[in-house]
Parts: structure tokens; C-alpha cells; sequence
């Protein structure tokens, strides 16, 4: 019997029309004001339409099932569940049970965790596989060999874009999604995971100046983790900063929170402010990222 593998992330609406009832999943069922929809639809039209997320996702799937297969042959069934967006994980996990799996490694596409996050997904993988299925978790990986190796790298390659006499006054900022700060309360240790991916990372890139903000916060009356990137830049310009390499260390696909929160709403900011912003390349489907997240799942395995 091959091993399972439920990869999991947050999932996109695929066409225009699909926007409202992703975004009334969501929002457990209810439907989103006119004006909260009309905002978010605002912000996918910026980047075409819809967001390329799903593309993404299914690359890297499949490039993981490609990896696994080449390391150990016949071993793994990789399938992906979505959080909103069919195929739900749900349903995956249902087709594992349904089919006579006995354990299934359970991998969410975000390298950070948290309460609201991946123990959220691994709850309903777990529920929904049943108490016959064994299901390994993977929880925060950012740490996995090679991981921030790779997010130096890119690092390093959007620092070559810097004219050399503004180095000096660069400074990288790395960013995750933030969460609503009620998480902390119960000790969740995801900002501390972000500030510690960041701290290595920039070190593996020999960068001295650095620093971490939070981006794409929800539309919600609650308070959410801060500080937001766009507030750290006007500040950081205030300080004497003129260049800005934005590395979004939390997110590892383009999606509309890379694609319009970063490279629309973010720049705007900085070319009002006078600071040059620069982004990482997103890892996608790089065949270097599945290879570690296939290292990933095998080490859960043994």
C-alpha cells in the first residue's frame, strides 16, 4: 500500500465568476457585502482577472509527485485539497480513506504554522480521514534543509538589481500574512517563526539590514498582527532608506497576495514615497523547492 500525501493550501476562485462564493467560503457561509466584493473583484481584475494561484499549485503538485516518484518509486500518491476552493481537502482526504489508505503525510504550502492556519487544515484532514487512517503532520518547515538556502538566493539576486551606490541605504524586509492578533493570546508562535526565518535567511544572504512586516491583513473589525508592510516602508524612507528588496518569505507561489498586495499596492506606496522596491522571485514550481519539499515529506515518513 503506497503512502498518501495530502497537499493542502488556501486555494483561488479559478474564473471571474466564482469570486463570490470563494468569497462567501470564507466567511463560513456568509456572503460578502457588496462593497467587500466589489473590492476583492477590484483587486483580481488588477492582476488579470484571476489569480494565477491554482496554475501554481498544480505545478508544484505535480512536480512534487514527479520528485517523490524519482527518489522512491511506487511509494507515494500525492493529491491536493484545497481549504476554499474545490477540490476541498475534505474530499482528497475522503478518496484516501475511501481507497483503503492507511497513512497519509499531511503537508500544508506554507512554510510557517499556526493556529489558524495549518493546525486548522491538519484538524479536517484528520476529521475527515477518520480514526483508521494515520495521518503525519507537518507543521512549520520554513527550517526544512535547504529552504532558506533558497529564499537567500533570491535574495541575493534581487540585491544585484541595486546600483551599487545605493546599497548602503537597502535594506530587505521580509513578510508573511498576518493573522488576527487574538492567536497570541494562546502563545501561537508564528511571529516569532517569521523573525526567525528572516534572521537565517539574511544571514545565509550576508545581508546586515533587515527587517520583518506583515501584508494582507483581512477586512475585519478585529485587530490583526503589525506592523503592515506599507506603514514600514513610509518609515523606513523616513529613515534614510532608498531601496526596499521585499521578500515575502511566508508565501511560496504567486498569488494576488504577491501579485497585487506587493507588486500593485506596495510599489504604489513607494514610488508616492520616493523609494525604490524591488520583490523576490516567487519559488513557484522551481524544481530546487519540490525537491526540498520532497525531502520534506520523505524524512516525515522514516
Amino acid at each position: 500500500m503506497k503512502t498518501g500525501v495530502l497537499v493542502m493550501a488556501y486555494g483561488t476562485p479559478s474564473t471571474p465568476e466564482d469570486v463570490e462564493a470563494y468569497y462567501t467560503r470564507i466567511r463560513h457561509g456568509r456572503a460578502p457585502t457588496p462593497e467587500l466584493l466589489a473590492d476583492l473583484v477590484r483587486r483580481y481584475n488588477a492582476i488579470g482577472g484571476t489569480s494565477p494561484l491554482a496554475e501554481r499549485t498544480a505545478a508544484q503538485v505535480a512536480g512534487l509527485s514527479a520528485a517523490l516518484e524519482r527518489s522512491s518509486p511506487g511509494t507515494f500518491d500525492v493529491r491536493f485539497g484545497s481549504k476554499y476552493e474545490p477540490p476541498l481537502l475534505e474530499e482528497t482526504a475522503t478518496s484516501f480513506r475511501d481507497e483503503g489508505f492507511t497513512t497519509v503525510v499531511g503537508l500544508v504550502l506554507a512554510p510557517h504554522s499556526s493556529s489558524m492556519s495549518t493546525v486548522q487544515y491538519m484538524a479536517r484532514a484528520s476529521e475527515a480521514l477518520g480514526e483508521g487512517v494515520q495521518l503525519l503532520e507537518i507543521n512549520e518547515w520554513y527550517g526544512a534543509p535547504g529552504f532558506l538556502e533558497l529564499i537567500a538566493s533570491r535574495v541575493r539576486s534581487a540585491l544585484e538589481l541595486v546600483a551599487p551606490d545605493e546599497l548602503a541605504t537597502t535594506e530587505v524586509i521580509f513578510s508573511a500574512h498576518s493573522l488576527p492578533e487574538k492567536i497570541l493570546a494562546n502563545g501561537d508562535t508564528y511571529p516569532e517563526q517569521l523573525r526567525d526565518s528572516a534572521e537565517r535567511a539574511a544571514r545565509l544572504a550576508g545581508v546586515q539590514r533587515w527587517d520583518v512586516a506583515w501584508q494582507s491583513a483581512g477586512r475585519t473589525q478585529d485587530p490583526w498582527i503589525g506592523p503592515d508592510i506599507l506603514q514600514v516602508l513610509r518609515q523606513k524612507r523616513a529613515e534614510g532608506v532608498t531601496t526596499i528588496v521585499s521578500c515575502p518569505i511566508g508565501f511560496v507561489a504567486d498569488h494576488l497576495e504577491v501579485l497585487f498586495d506587493i507588486d500593485i499596492e506596495a510599489q504604489g506606496v513607494a514610488e508616492e514615497i520616493g523609494l525604490n522596491l524591488i520583490r523576490t522571485a516567487s519559488l513557484n514550481d522551481d524544481p530546487a523547492f519540490v525537491s526540498i519539499l520532497a525531502d520534506v515529506v520523505r524524512a516525515r515518513v522514516q
